[in-house]
């Protein structure tokens, strides 16, 4: 389907063969309205919060509690502009296909191979992260679950590339149950400190206060200027929550069901991020976490519960897989987006008989073992740098949303293009906060020497971009010409 042929499919509609209900690219409709809302939540939970969440405790100390409140409103600005656009027009390649609208071919063309860059790179990094995680289970056991690390991203990868090649039902599933096993995970710790500060039991019965959100050095022990400086990770924390976008050219009802997941973001980051660290910082002193150690577990050894240490490693290892099964979902759908647009191989256009990207995927994937060996290879501070591209490539993607939300109110606004039946409240106002915020964000990592890295990188990537979009545009004008001759 190329650019013409979206123009014929504005409204999302869908088509009906062989009694499966399919979108207008030709993916079935299999994602129901629980999945769909588990993705969203899920979307907004990982690693950043289980485990990074420790090296911003030690650096802000209870004021990171105020850094992920106005980050999540920024986030929720930004998840509304895009709900505007879906609303507007439900594809699968999502904000690659409203950047190419509403900004340009060339625009579509960097933020569809940037996001997929960006899933590639983020599912190296967790199902290396999930192997080692393995680790705490196996460096003492016999038989079969005395493995390397290699072999448990091998199977891994192998099992979460089958699961996205049989259904997106069964991709939904999964999601599901792992956001589950999180959401569950951040409630049960909620509901302990609740009852430690009201009951007083455990060996922080004694201690536990709100009062020790102010009363260990202040709500900013360390100056505000440690609390911008955290925003970098924050940020990354919630990296991945957009991707409920790609999910609508596979949802069962998208006009109805993608706003209810959107409009649950509030509260998401409300509950799980400022709720989790405010019970967790009012039984336990800031001054007892440290970088590299989850707070979860930090706090559950305080609380003198020994098992904490093994359900918080089994929660981390399920957000890497959750990571890392959703980076090959969405890396095989926005490689087919940009094929079908000429803007990358045509292979990339094939779906298996259940409508499902099969090279796309494939390749992906493949990418992905390849960076488990460099990752094996050469640790050190690989992860950090990482981390750090990963985080400027997603924050791309909210980019043009923002943008691309702003031109498409613009031209609704002249009568040009319908309304949207889900609009952004606040807009276009709160599209340039956004987008200011995000700009001030990306200045903090050229400050940060750990950070700086990725922005070095940044201009060699958008270098090979330019290249590759002059190769796809000499590609597709002889191709023009050979068809008119």
């Amino acid at each position: 389907m190329t650019s013409v042929q979206v123009d014929k499919h504005n409204d999302g509609s869908e088509a009906v063969a062989d009694g499966e209900s399919t979108s207008a690219e030709g993916y079935q409709r299999g994602l129901g309205a629980r999945q769909i809302q588990m993705i969203a939540i899920g979307g907004a939970i990982g690693t950043g919060l289980f485990l990074g969440a420790g090296k911003g405790i030690h650096k802000a100390g209870p004021s990171l509690i105020l850094a992920y409140a106005i980050a999540g409103l920024v986030i929720f600005f930004i998840m509304r502009a895009l709900g505007e656009l879906l609303m507007y027009r439900p594809v699968s390649g999502s904000f690659s296909e409203y950047a190419r609208e509403f900004i340009g071919p060339f625009a579509g063309f960097v933020t569809g191979w940037t996001y997929w860059l960006f899933w590639v790179v983020t599912g190296i990094t967790e199902v290396t992260a999930a192997s080692a995680y393995m680790q705490y289970w196996t460096k003492n056991a016999d038989g079969w679950l005395d493995q390397p690390q290699w072999v448990f991203a091998l199977l891994f990868t192998v099992i979460l590339f089958g699961a996205n090649l049989i259904s997106v039902k069964l991709f939904g599933e999964l999601e599901f149950w792992f956001s589950m096993v999180k959401v569950t995970a951040i409630v049960g710790m909620i509901l302990i400190c609740a009852g430690i500060l009201t009951i007083g039991f455990s060996d922080a019965g004694d201690t536990a206060s709100v009062g020790m959100l102010w009363n260990q050095g202040g709500f900013f022990p360390n100056g505000i200027g440690s609390t911008l400086m955290t925003l970098q990770m924050v940020m990354f924390a919630f990296l991945a929550v957009e991707l409920v976008g790609v999910t609508a050219g596979e949802s069962k009802d998208p006009k109805t069901v993608l706003p209810k997941a959107i409009n649950t973001v509030p509260w998401r980051i409300a509950v799980f991020y400022v709720g989790a660290l405010i019970m967790i910082l009012s039984v336990v002193p800031w001054t007892h976490f440290q970088p590299g150690v989850s707070p979860f577990v930090a706090a559950f050894e305080k609380m003198g519960l020994g098992v904490g240490a093994a359900i918080v490693n089994f929660v981390v290892l399920t957000a890497a897989l959750s990571s890392c099964n959703s980076g090959m979902y969405s890396t095989g759908r926005m490689l087919r987006d940009l094929a079908l647009n000429g803007q990358g191989p045509k292979f990339f256009t094939k779906l298996t008989k259940n409508g499902l990207p099969l090279y796309g995927t494939s390749v992906s994937a493949a990418l992905m073992l390849v960076g488990v060996y460099i990752n094996y290879e050469w640790p050190g501070e690989a992860f950090n740098y990482v981390v750090s591209f990963a985080t400027i490539s997603g924050m791309w993607a909210w980019i043009m949303i923002l943008i691309s939300q702003i031109r498409y109110r613009a031209k609704a606004d002249r009568g040009e293009l319908p309304q949207s039946s889900f609009k952004a409240p606040g807009a276009p106002f709160t599209s340039w906060f956004a987008l200011a915020f995000i700009f001030m964000v990306i200045v903090l990592m050229g400050i940060d020497k750990d950070a700086r890295i990725s922005l070095y990188a940044a201009p060699l990537w958008a270098l090979i971009l330019f290249i590759g979009y002059q190769f796809v545009q000499r590609k597709n004008t002889g191709q023009l010409e050979d068809v008119k001759s």
